[in-house]
């Protein structure tokens, strides 16, 4: 009894929504409000109506429609994460775009799905956002990181801060480029995983970027690979 009197019940999950239509708003209001860790504490229509109410109703993530009629969702996200550093942003569209996906992952977003998604799949999505990971559609972004790879060959705006990267944080940035976790990547390299931790937060500030997954971007962009292998042993680096 004193044990359950001191464990105070987990905060819910608090959401913003952000769709133009009035039906898909309500539809998640209705599935998400259901869950009994999610509480929907706002939503809007447009984007000026996002700006103006989101900041003042501190969610702790935020499902934006990308496209909007007074501007689109990336842009949203981006505002809403400078105001809200801690924000996760799930971007919810009907359209399939590479485009959009590569924007909202720059942006900042956590995580980027269809609208076909089925209810139980959208609610795993939040969860998985609020949490602090990346949920991305796997069909989408894997078409994209193929794209990205089979990208002309002309250098990219990101080699110049690529060449700053230690070789160290080029090996790991290229092991982020393969989907590899902070764990996978120690082992390859023979760190700890509290190193591999320190290395990723000095290459996103490098390269001046949040997320892993926008670093992942980049990685497939351009190859950060260093140009000869290292001469020393693998654990010299730490």
């Amino acid at each position: 009894m004193t044990d359950s009197a001191h464990t105070a019940p987990p905060s819910p999950i608090r959401v913003f929504l952000l769709d133009d239509h009035e039906v898909v708003r309500r539809g998640l209001h209705d599935l998400l409000d259901a869950e009994p860790d999610i509480e929907v504490v706002g939503d809007a229509g447009t984007a000026a109506q996002a700006m103006a109410r989101g900041p003042a109703l501190r969610p702790d993530v935020a499902i934006l429609d990308v496209r909007l009629p007074d501007g689109d969702g990336v842009t949203v996200c981006r505002e809403l994460r400078s105001a809200m550093p801690g924000l996760a942003c799930l971007m919810l569209t009907s359209f399939d775009d590479d485009d959009a996906l590569l924007d909202a992952i720059m942006a900042g977003a956590a995580g980027y799905v269809l609208k076909q998604i089925k209810g139980s799949d959208l609610v795993s999505a939040v969860r998985t956002v609020a949490s602090g990971q990346s949920m991305l559609d796997p069909a989408t972004t894997a078409r994209l990181m193929s794209t990205l790879r089979g990208d002309g060959g002309e250098p990219g705006p990101r080699d110049e801060t690529l060449a700053g990267l230690s070789t160290r944080e080029r090996e790991i940035l290229a092991l982020i480029g393969e989907g590899m976790t902070n764990r996978q990547i120690g082992k390859r390299l023979y760190l700890s995983e509290k190193t591999v931790k320190n290395h990723i937060s000095r290459l996103l500030a490098k390269l001046g970027v949040e997320r892993r997954v926008q670093a992942a971007v980049i990685a497939t962009h351009a190859d950060p690979r260093p140009p000869d292998p290292p001469s020393a042993r693998p654990d010299s680096a730490r």
